[in-house]
């Protein structure tokens, strides 16, 4: 273990034996567009009481220049992660002037220079353990109290922090802020970005209260944020989040910022919130991608309350956030805005990140065993947010609607402000409930692995089968051909499910839809009957959310080697031309893409390689001119072309205007880089064509794509130097990376890439060593193998055995990722 991954042990003896009063952060981002010089002055005050004579502060920085303690200098004890502070008395002051660096890893101070207008950007990003990246500090959730920021900064730069602006003095070239001290909070959930954003303003009122709202952006981007819908989305969530929770948004006002290179979709500091810029859109979008934007704002502000008014005590309830965060984005976006079928896209899409994950080696329950901040960071993950929020919504079926809000209402009022664990929430449920939640929590929290369920004729009735067994309450739907065609749905037939077997009565009918209506977190298998039925008709099936569902048992019979991919395949050509629903129209073609590259054998790639293209490209023709589905097609038409070139005069003659383009269709830039990327990955462009394409836009996004079309030259030297570039060069910022890797990856060129599977081995234990967390954990899953063998995997894992937890857990991850491709592929299931 390094001396900066603290430990679950460590950090709980710390807060027994100090209670933080207060802190005081005081940063000097003058001269921050100078990007020649890599750091900053930052002085934290902390204000703390103590019952030994000595403890340890965390920073992670270029270096500590002082500490005082109670007035008197001491001894600057630092050795790169954490500050050695003596003669403490019961009460104490601490003052540590140190210099901070300026990330490029989108981990504590972010730096980022805008190439349209040369100016400079910064924001901050914690979450885990990425504040003393920045100001020194108790680094735990548990240790909360009130912050006071201080920012100078150059003269008309926005500032914005967790709370509103106190005071300020300026000048023609300098400003001096303080903002308001907070509440108490984490540190993790404390903010500060800075830089000459772009701001909208509005407000919010309910009663007495009135919540400012702004929205900011990089000023090159202003021209693209959509603040009506925005401000639209936010209101709906607030009056929403007020009736349910009954409890007032405490934070005083709501910022929410997008801001460059993030390496999250959001995250929820109080009164400040942070969202990548890819939810700003400056080319044509989706249905589903607007449908997911507002999930993911309705997702951070159920953050306000669950998670930044009550904050787990330690990493292990991460859940006690996420998991409800997720559950209530997707409730309050059905429930609140435009979005009524959000379960929709969490039933297809959320729950399949969920069912990959608790299907790997590495799952665990969903209150986890978190050790140590590097296990933290990778708990993230689709148990810890899918999985939870599908078992929250069994446990409102379970205890009521009513019963669920009360004992959240409960929660916040008894700990508001404070830290908790499941055993907390489980009580005011329970109170409110009536009903003891302790078997409930041990079958659904404190368990790992799912269920999968199948129905079997038996003893000339029927029975339904769930392997692993938990308790279900679950619907049959029963759906049967009207009289214009179309499937419906007949009848509905609800059960408990306890035991390994569990009769039940069932009508025939041509489609029996298990967890019809997805009431619980179980795969659930289509009967022979059933699956002839979708293979035929699965266009006939009037109801979304049942599509979605039967997409979703088609998805996991398949990545489960049950169904043939080439059976998925031929429906997902047949019916998906159909769909519209845009959310799941892009889980099918991205599953389909995958199926192809992964599940089939390898005589057959080439041809179905050929035919996905061609059902691509012919649906974005016909598509409905202008529409998300012809938006989706076109996008999947150029993933398609990075493996088949056959198009590629095609494409060519679009993209230089010698052809037009499908009519309807917005050849935006992130379209046209799509597709210059394909014809880069297949021999069909050059340096030069991409560089002209560049000169057109010469954009952050611009020059992020420009670095993945020019690493996906199907060149052996264009390789090795996207090779050496992912490994050696530090100097990429977080996204810039990710495009080097996967340009190095595009095309699916083996014949370019294996002689490097050996490096890959020989590398990854130095890249952990070296580079953060952030950066090691992109690389070493970015550039994993695709291998033919387990042989070199399963040798790494059996010689580094003590390789930190956490790269062997990543490593252990992908091994599984590979070995289900290679047992699908040679139809082992």
């Amino acid at each position: 273990m390094t001396i900066a991954n603290l430990t679950r042990t460590e950090t709980a003896a710390r807060s027994a034996a100090v209670t933080v009063r207060g802190y005081r952060v005081e940063l000097d981002l003058l001269a921050a567009p100078d990007h020649s010089r890599p750091g900053f002055p930052t002085t934290t005050t902390i204000d703390f009481d103590a019952v030994g004579a000595e403890t340890w502060i965390d920073f992670i920085g270029l270096s500590v220049e002082s500490v005082t303690v109670n007035g008197t200098a001491a001894p600057v004890e630092y050795d790169g992660a954490r500050i050695l502070v003596g003669d403490l008395r019961a009460s104490n002051r601490v003052v540590v002037e140190a210099t901070g660096e300026y990330s490029r890893s989108g981990e504590g101070l972010h730096r980022f220079l805008d190439p349209v207008d040369g100016q400079t950007y910064l924001y901050t990003q914690y979450e885990p353990s990425d504040a003393r990246r920045v100001f020194a500090c108790f680094e735990q959730p548990d240790m909360k109290a009130p912050f006071t920021f201080a920012v100078t900064a150059p003269a008309g730069w926005e500032l914005v922090s967790n709370r509103p602006i106190a005071a300020r003095e300026a000048d023609d070239a300098r400003q001096a802020v303080e903002f308001s001290p907070t509440l108490p909070i984490s540190t993790y959930l404390t903010a500060v970005v800075a830089g000459p954003y772009a701001r909208v303003e509005s407000t919010w009122s309910r009663g007495d209260l009135t919540v400012p709202l702004g929205l900011l952006c990089r000023a090159s981007l202003a021209q693209y944020l959509d603040a009506d819908t925005l401000f639209e989305v936010t209101g709906q969530g607030l009056d929403f989040f007020a009736e349910q929770f009954d409890y007032p948004y405490p934070w005083g006002k709501y910022d929410q910022v997008f801001v460059p290179e993030y390496n999250l979709g959001a995250m929820e500091n109080p009164g400040c919130v942070t969202f990548t810029e890819a939810y700003v859109f400056r080319g044509a979008a989706t249905a589903a991608q607007y449908e997911g934007r507002a999930n993911t704002i309705l997702h951070e502000m159920a953050h306000m309350w669950f998670g930044d008014l009550v904050t787990m005590v330690w990493w292990d309830d991460l859940w006690l956030k996420e998991s409800f965060a997720d559950y209530m984005g997707a409730l309050a976006s059905a429930e609140a805005t435009r979005w009524t079928d959000a379960w929709v896209a969490f039933a297809n899409r959320r729950k399949a990140w969920a069912y990959s994950q608790d299907q790997l080696p590495t799952t665990h329950p969903i209150v986890a065993d978190i050790v140590d901040l590097e296990a933290a960071k990778l708990n993230f993950d689709g148990i810890t947010y899918a999985k939870g929020a599908s078992v929250l919504k069994q446990l409102v079926a379970f205890v009521g609607r009513d019963a669920f809000f009360e004992g959240s209402r409960r929660y916040f009022r008894a700990h508001a402000f404070g830290n908790t664990t499941l055993a907390d929430l489980l009580a005011e449920l329970s109170a409110a409930s009536g009903r003891d939640l302790t078997e409930w929590a041990r079958a659904w929290l404190q368990t790992s692995g799912m269920s999968t369920l199948t129905v079997e004729e038996a003893d000339g009735g029927h029975v339904i089968v769930q392997t692993d067994p938990r308790p279900h309450r679950l619907a049959v739907g029963l759906y049967d051909f009207d009289d214009a065609g179309d499937l419906v749905r007949r009848e509905r037939v609800e059960v408990d499910l306890l035991a390994e077997r569990t009769p039940i009565v069932l009508d025939p009918a041509p489609l029996r839809l298990l967890n019809d209506g997805d009431l619980t977190y179980a795969k659930a298998r289509l009967d022979s009957g059933s699956l002839a039925t979708v293979e035929r008709s699965l266009d006939r099936v009037t109801d979304a959310l049942a599509r979605g569902l039967i997409w979703s048992a088609l998805w996991n019979a398949t990545r489960d080697g049950e169904l043939a991919a080439d059976r998925y395949l031929t429906m997902a050509r047949a019916f998906a031309p159909a769909e519209s629903n845009t959310a799941l129209l892009a889980a099918v073609l991205s599953n389909a893409s995958y199926a192809i590259g992964h599940y089939l054998p390898t005589e057959d790639r080439d041809r179905w390689r050929g035919a996905w293209l061609d059902t691509t490209w012919a649906a974005m023709q016909s598509a409905e001119r202008g529409s998300g589905s012809q938006l989706a097609w076109a996008r999947a038409a150029a993933a398609a072309a990075t493996v088949d070139d056959r198009l590629a005069a095609d494409i060519r003659a679009v993209l230089d205007g010698r052809a037009p383009a499908p009519e309807g269709l917005a050849l935006d830039p992130d379209l046209r880089w799509a597709l210059w990327t394909a014809l880069a990955a297949t021999g069909h462009a050059g340096a030069a064509d991409l560089d002209v394409e560049l000169g057109g836009d010469d954009t952050a996004s611009g020059r992020t794509a420009h670095l993945r079309a020019l690493a996906a030259r199907p060149d052996a030297d264009v390789k090795a130097s996207a090779w050496e570039s992912a490994l050696g060069d530090t100097s990429l910022t977080n996204e810039h990376l990710d495009a080097v890797i996967a340009g190095f990856r595009a095309g699916d060129r083996r014949d370019l890439t294996a002689r490097y599977d050996d490096d890959y081995f020989a590398a990854i234990g130095g890249v952990w060593a070296r580079r953060s967390i952030e950066i090691a954990r992109r690389i070493v899953l970015g550039l994993f193998p695709a291998a033919e063998s387990l042989g070199p995997v399963d040798d790494w894992l059996a010689t580094n055995p003590d390789a930190p937890n956490a790269l062997r857990r990543l490593v252990i991850e992908q091994r599984d990722h590979l070995a289900r491709d290679l047992r699908v592929r040679a139809g082992l299931g």
